[in-house]
């Protein structure tokens, strides 16, 4: 349950939000200044809007209407009957006029190496001496990319650079601040009137063009642009997008002033642009010129005769502190009380006193005491009540959201087994893994962590927490779901359930205690007991369990995902195969099915991943890449000796085909039946064959392997236990062959 000061700091972060995306909005459009506002903005017979867009006096629209040509705004009329306003001299969109500032068009320099030769298109803006108009320092200069350097040069050989790098995905996924992953930016002085941009790439994009095709260089309002990250960034981004993204929302913003004299010096000519009721403001760019502003308790246009017009305080009790008598004065007001009444008659001082005056403190203080208990009462009261709606409602979202109603329409289809998964509530995996402490850890992952949890009935469990979920990932999960609940086999993990309240889905899995064989193969958690008979036990469990899955499951299943650290070890050494995340259903009149390609490098079929057609053979491919595993010690992508990096399956096959099979095995087997060790050698090299239909199938390859088990002369590894240990040790499960059917 939420505490209610994180209530009010989440109230209050909300808040925020919507208050700056509507200050963002109005900026764009058109920012609310003093000059727009009053009866008149504009010199008589002057337009006073072009679009959405208000034009006041000193910039006018046609000629005539400004304070000189400079100002002077053109209103362009599009075909669909749309305007837009222009600074005449520059031809630079506007998007809003204020006091000191405009805001306008945004444009950008880009470079992109999507050939052989890189484009690019580079950027300046140039406002001659006179012109009243410099950026503001309320612009950044801004880069976006991953391999990008780029440069804003402006006059006296003035130039600020920023550098971008990002090596992967992963370093710009959720976007962020601009500090140099992917975006950066550098502050420009102020009274800048020119600028241009330049771009560079150290290695042309060659190690990130799988995501980043293009690098921009711009200058824009600094709070107005927010790096997203890969959206950004994307392989399909193109110039035109990104440019559109700008125009919309990212604005240069220009500083403007009167000319190029003080405020001392303006006073004593005759083209002295401010009016009766106005100050002078000196500019602060360090150009010169100066700025006008109606004096306090008036507004208007300052820069128009009698343009700033006294404000009526008295007409609205907001704008005054009065609190009987309230006296409207030019560019003021003043407070007073009714006869009878003493002291100064402000809200800020003793307000007004009536005679004879004596405060009913007693009752004052019983009326306060009891509105502030209602008020605790009604206000807890109100807590309990909407935090209990937010769960509800939350539960019913994350259920949504975790792919609770296909879950439901796979069980309204009465598929086989999924009536019979359990819905575990989030409490009740909560406690179980004591609110998913550190210790409970079983591992991590790229897509989240397996925790270790104990259920209210004494179970053992694994519970796998996702990081984040998208859509694809709901689409894994559910896909798990349905092929977990449809296999009855003692040799793939089970699956007890699933958790669809929390933020992300929740699996709950049998607790296999022994980590998996990608660990114990290479010696992450000590591998003392793998024995060439205890690999080729091994080998034959997961054979069988994927003939099995292949042939004798009620709805053909192709894994897909195959690989050592897929397969679990249990506490007496025995092979479980886990993850079934990216499996597929084959239907019965069918041999092969067009899918995405999904699997892991070093692991994945390489005829699967050129036709994207995905067959029983494809999990044969990956099978052998973990024989070859088995045998050779070695991952399915490593380094030689040289520090060249190789993959496995063409490394073994090499090696076979050069009769060099003794030099690669792994030390523990150098001295086993060579024979055994050549035979086991030469189905590797079949089921890595590049040609799905030329390799064997899984029940031909379970059939051979436990052919080669026989030849050692031990059946199983746990009656070999059997001879050195107590009678009571667990008997290791093995589907016997002949319970496969034929295909």
């Amino acid at each position: 349950m939420m505490h209610p000061k994180q209530m009010v700091l989440l109230a209050c972060f909300y808040i925020c939000v919507v208050i700056l995306t509507l200050t963002m909005a109005q900026t764009i459009t058109n920012k609310t200044s003093t000059i727009t506002k009053g009866a008149n903005v504009t010199k008589p017979g002057c337009p006073k809007q072009c679009g959405n867009v208000t034009v006041p006096y000193p910039f006018g629209i046609g000629s005539g209407c400004a304070y000189n040509s400079e100002f002077e705004i053109d209103c362009d009329i599009y075909i669909n009957g749309s305007q837009k306003a222009f600074i005449r001299k520059d031809n630079i969109v506007v998007y809003g006029i204020s006091d000191a500032e405009l805001r306008v068009s945004c444009d950008y320099g880009w470079r992109c190496y999507n050939s052989t030769e890189p484009n690019e298109a580079m950027v300046s803006i140039e406002f001659s001496e006179s012109s009243p108009y410099s950026f503001s320092a309320l612009n950044k200069f801004t880069v976006v990319g991953c391999d990008d350097y780029g440069s804003i040069l402006g006059p006296n050989n003035f130039e600020y650079g920023c550098n971008v790098s990002c090596t992967s995905k992963e370093d710009v996924m959720n976007g962020g601040e601009c500090m140099g992953k992917g975006c950066c930016q550098k502050q420009i002085p102020k009274g800048l009137k020119y600028y241009s941009t330049t771009m560079s790439s150290t290695r042309n994009h060659t190690d990130v063009l799988s995501f980043n095709l293009c690098g921009y260089a711009f200058l824009g309002e600094a709070d107005s642009f927010h790096f997203r990250g890969l959206p950004d960034l994307g392989d399909d981004y193109t110039v035109d997008i990104f440019y559109e993204r700008l125009k919309a929302t990212v604005p240069i913003v220009l500083d403007w002033a009167i000319g190029n004299l003080t405020c001392t010096q303006a006073l004593k000519r005759e083209d002295y642009a401010c009016s009766k009721n106005s100050e002078c403001v000196d500019s602060d760019t360090g150009l010169g010129g100066y700025r006008c502003s109606c004096n306090t308790g008036y507004h208007g246009n300052p820069y128009l005769n009698q343009g700033c017009q006294d404000i009526d305080e008295c007409a609205d009790p907001s704008t005054n502190t009065c609190e009987k008598i309230c006296t409207n004065t030019p560019g003021s007001f003043y407070c007073s009380c009714p006869d009878g009444y003493t002291d100064d008659g402000s809200k800020d001082g003793r307000s007004c006193i009536p005679p004879n005056n004596q405060f009913p403190w007693i009752k004052f203080s019983l009326g306060i005491g009891i509105g502030f208990i209602c008020l605790v009462v009604g206000v807890t009261w109100l807590y309990f009540i909407i935090n209990k709606r937010k769960l509800v409602k939350g539960r019913e979202k994350f259920f949504q959201q975790n792919g609770g109603l296909l879950l439901k329409h796979r069980m309204s289809s009465k598929e086989s087994g999924v009536e019979e998964t359990k819905i575990f509530t989030a409490e009740e995996l909560k406690k179980a893994t004591n609110n998913y402490a550190d210790d409970r850890i079983l591992g991590r992952g790229g897509n989240g962590i397996v925790y270790k949890g104990v259920l209210d009935d004494t179970r053992i469990v694994a519970i796998k927490k996702s990081r984040i979920v998208d859509e694809s990932q709901i689409d894994q999960f559910i896909n798990e779901v349905v092929i977990l609940t449809q296999i009855n086999h003692r040799n793939v993990v089970r699956l007890f359930g699933c958790c669809l309240e929390d933020e992300v889905p929740l699996l709950v899995y049998e607790y296999v205690s022994e980590g998996n064989l990608f660990e114990h193969i290479h010696n992450q958690r000590g591998a003392g007991w793998l024995t060439w008979q205890n690999r080729l036990r091994i080998a034959a469990e997961i054979a069988t369990t994927l003939a099995y899955l292949h042939s004798f499951a009620s709805m053909p299943i192709i894994h897909r995902d195959v690989k050592s650290a897929n397969i679990l070890i249990d506490n007496v050494y025995t092979a479980k195969v886990a993850d079934f995340g990216a499996s597929r259903l084959i239907p019965l009149d069918q041999t092969r099915v067009a899918t995405l390609v999904l699997g892991t490098t070093g692991y994945l079929d390489p005829e699967y991943f050129r036709t994207s057609q995905l067959t029983e053979k494809s999990d044969v491919y990956s099978f052998g890449v973990v024989l070859a595993e088995l045998l050779t010690g070695l991952k399915s992508i490593f380094k030689d000796r040289n520090n060249v990096q190789k993959n496995l399956a063409d490394y073994f096959v090499s090696s076979v085909n050069n009769n060099c099979l003794f030099q690669i095995l792994d030390r523990v087997l150098q001295e086993e039946n060579l024979e055994q060790l050549q035979k086991m050698a030469e189905l590797v090299k079949n089921c890595l064959l590049p040609l799905g239909e030329e390799r064997p199938t899984m029940k031909e390859v379970a059939i051979e392997l436990e052919g080669l088990r026989k030849l050692t002369g031990i059946s199983s590894f746990n009656q070999q236990r059997q001879g050195d240990n107590d009678q009571d040790e667990p008997v290791t499960y093995t589907v016997p062959i002949d319970s496969i059917p034929p295909n």
